[in-house]
């Protein structure tokens, strides 16, 4: 039986490991994109307001926006704008022109421009200046705002995103996602970290598939096996948890 990985002992994703982490996710969603067939283009995902074309324009937006700071500094401030307008969170006001930008392109096209701004903002994420890296930020976890630094951004959540969007466009059109212990499981491992750190708790867990493992801090906790992928779903809140899986993850 493999032995299962103490928690406290996966280290954190360093600055050069999250330049590579993120230039193979962005590479994946540009193949997955290539893949996919006319119809599976409308088809509904896990997220209701967004079908695949959308949810595409959302990731190649993302990827868009944080390749040079002004590029990032345009879409803030119109992002604030608009939900100063609307009454709501500046991310939904992002994240909905990010999809509505990209709306007018053909897929071709989509496609075209995450190919061409991945590896681009890849970079620039590992390479932003250390005082930008440093600035707080609020986000939304759970029902409890968080103050993030712009770091955990760059080089953590913002390779989780498409990952996890990879993840629902993969069920959307029925298709099985590439994962391999390299990539995923080193983004896996990480989140499982952190969803430790959150509850604080010990437990014993199996994560089945090629991302997956044996994870576990502490004796006699919750004992969890689980597929990888509903594991990170769940801690994302896309499927109901409970116990120690009701501690969301941020994605």
């Amino acid at each position: 039986m493999m032995t299962a990985t103490r928690v406290e002992t996966i280290p954190p994703i360093t600055r050069a490991q999250a330049q590579v982490l993120a230039g193979t996710e962005y590479a994946r969603l540009v193949e997955q994109l290539r893949s996919l067939s006319s119809e599976d283009w409308a088809k509904p995902t896990d997220c209701p307001l967004w079908d695949v074309r959308a949810m595409a324009g959302h990731s190649v937006g993302m990827m868009s926006d944080f390749t040079s700071f002004r590029s990032l500094m345009r879409r803030m401030r119109a992002a604030t704008k608009a939900a100063k307008k609307a009454g709501g969170p500046v991310i939904d006001a992002m994240t909905a022109m990010q999809v509505a930008d990209n709306a007018i392109l053909s897929t071709d096209e989509l496609i075209a421009r995450a190919e061409a701004n991945g590896p681009n903002a890849a970079r620039w994420r590992a390479r932003a200046p250390r005082l930008f890296r440093g600035m707080p930020m609020k986000e939304e976890v759970g029902g409890q705002t968080e103050t993030w630094r712009m770091g955990y951004l760059l080089d953590t959540i913002l390779t989780r995103d498409p990952w996890m969007h990879r993840i629902d466009i993969a069920r959307a059109t029925s298709r099985e996602p590439v994962l391999t212990p390299e990539h995923d499981g080193r983004i896996v491992a990480d989140v499982v970290a952190e969803w430790a750190r959150r509850h604080g708790q010990p437990f014993a867990l199996t994560l089945e598939g090629p991302a997956g493992g044996r994870f576990a801090t502490g004796e006699g906790g919750e004992q969890i096996t689980l597929d990888t992928v509903e594991f990170c779903r769940t801690l994302a809140g896309r499927a109901e948890g409970s116990g120690l899986l009701s501690q969301e993850v941020p994605f």
